[in-house]
């Protein structure tokens, strides 16, 4: 039996899991809280290996990878700024946003959180928050839909438009069948079949080479400016800007609406401390070896990967240096990474598009079975057009990830930080937040025509918590309901 027919019956196997998943929870979803939300009924351990595993994506497995392949331990920086954003969220952010989107009207989603916890009647920042979610959500699950491309072409020889097909409707699939617990409970077999590749992969491949020592001898043999943490590639010191952009990427987490949705749907937030070690003992492991297996395979592999197709480096060591059935585990890592982003993905984006603008704006009295079916049919609508995004194979991964992390991070991070711990925010202020953070990193992308080294997301960051700051202290003070509401988050014990 050829290698590919063992690896494609491998494939369908673990697709055929993922979709009994779907099928399961397809029976059990009743409402639209518990397609959009699970009922708030996670335990500490799918929380934390959902939120993880939808966190990474596609990305761990083949753009951070790419990146250390290309520039060496220059890619530290950002598995060192992505590993402290995630503690810092979890550590402050998590269980208060779990107790206030409770209390604050029992919110389903993060943009009826944002008009319950300021009391907004005009829906307008309901409606602003979730076209930004649609738009930032499109091109970060276009992402992932590139990502499995990349992988049926690399390991079938598929060709790349067939490929990207097969993946988008997998995604699908189960998204729309089973909901949010279908998406968490296939994050959480998703999340350990990635850490088992991701560790597994990096050992055998330094025990093939000779060891650690004859790693380090031979990347130094290739290119010494590789293992300098402070140079890249060419031998030339990285600036500050360069260094405070790779850190940058921590700072995205607090406006990631996939990953504070876990927060939101876990049944206590006395599970919040429990769920923060496992995430993190994940977490940096796994950015460890993301980033090794960059620089062995700069060793390991004869032939010299260029641009984008750096991205490939996991999925032909992976074909090299294992059996056509372990092959085939390992390679549904990836498979597995990008269907766990996606779906959230997805999810997310038809939740703000159901609860947030249908319901909210043109049908309030829609029955719970109506919502349900008009979620679904949203998850089909935004995936056909993260297809059309995808369709260029030449697309990069961590590249389009990075745009769409930005995104968030500015347009949402500083009005959920601030909303959960200053008292004296307003509803113009997370107005402005998210208004002013969307557009800087859109024109900071798009417009500085590389005179600015410095990563998007930090000026967008900036300008957002100015604009909140300086609006809500020229606006009125918030009423006595809302800081009533605002006080009660700190004794609660939801």
């Amino acid at each position: 039996m050829s290698s590919s027919v063992v690896i494609s019956i491998v494939f369908i196997i673990y697709l055929f899991l993922m979709l009994l998943i779907g099928f399961i929870y397809y029976k059990k979803t009743e409402n639209l809280s518990e397609y959009i939300l699970g009922g708030r009924n996670l335990n500490s351990w799918v929380t934390a290996m959902s939120s993880q595993a939808s966190d990474m994506s596609g990305w761990l497995l083949m753009g951070l990878p790419g990146y250390a392949y290309l520039s060496g331990v220059e890619a530290i920086w950002i598995a060192v700024g992505l590993g402290l954003g995630t503690y810092i969220n979890w550590k402050i952010v998590a269980k208060r946003l779990r107790k206030y989107t409770e209390i604050a009207g029992n919110s389903i989603t993060l943009s009826a959180y944002f008009q319950n916890r300021f009391k907004d009647k005009s829906k307008v920042l309901r409606i602003v928050s979730a076209l930004i979610i649609l738009v930032f959500f499109t091109i970060y699950t276009s992402s992932g839909l590139v990502a499995g491309g990349k992988l049926f072409n690399t390991v079938f020889g598929i060709p790349y438009i067939y490929a990207l097909t097969i993946g988008t409707v997998v995604v699908i699939s189960y998204t729309f069948l089973g909901g949010f617990m279908a998406v968490c409970w296939t994050d959480l077999v998703q999340g350990i079949l990635m850490f088992f590749a991701i560790t597994i992969v990096p050992i055998t491949a330094i025990r093939v080479i000779g060891g650690y020592g004859s790693v380090m001898d031979k990347v130094t043999s290739i290119n010494s400016n590789l293992l300098n943490i402070f140079t890249n590639y060419k031998g030339e010191s990285l600036s500050l800007i360069a260094i405070i952009s790779l850190l940058a990427w921590g700072l995205g987490y607090f406006g990631q609406p996939h990953i504070l949705t876990r927060f939101m749907a876990i049944r206590s937030s006395k599970q919040i401390d429990k769920a923060r070690r496992i995430a993190m003992s994940w977490v940096v492991i796994s950015l460890t070896a993301a980033v090794i297996i960059g620089i062995v395979g700069r060793v390991y592999l004869k032939q010299n990967l260029q641009g984008s197709a750096s991205e490939k480096v996991f999925m032909i060591m992976v074909n090299n240096m294992f059996p056509s059935f372990i092959a085939g585990i390992l390679l549904a890592a990836i498979l597995a990474a990008v269907m766990s982003t996606a779906d959230s993905q997805l999810l997310v984006t038809a939740s703000a598009l159901t609860e947030d603008i249908y319901k909210s704006v043109f049908k309030p009295h829609a029955s719970q079975k109506e919502l349900v079916w008009i979620s679904r049919g949203t998850v089909i609508a935004v995936a056909i057009v993260a297809y059309l995004l995808a369709l260029n194979p030449e697309s990069s991964v961590l590249a389009l990830v990075a745009y769409a992390w930005a995104g968030f991070g500015a347009g949402f991070g500083p009005v959920v930080l601030l909303s959960i711990f200053w008292k004296r925010m307003t509803r113009n202020g997370a107005l402005a937040g998210m208004i002013t953070g969307g557009i800087t990193v859109i024109l900071w992308k798009n417009l500085h025509g590389g005179i600015f080294e410095l990563y998007e997301i930090v000026p967008g960051m900036i300008v957002s918590s100015i604009a909140i700051i300086i609006i809500s202290l020229l606006g009125e003070k918030p009423s006595k309901e809302v800081l009533d509401e605002f006080n009660s988050v700190e004794t609660s014990n939801i």
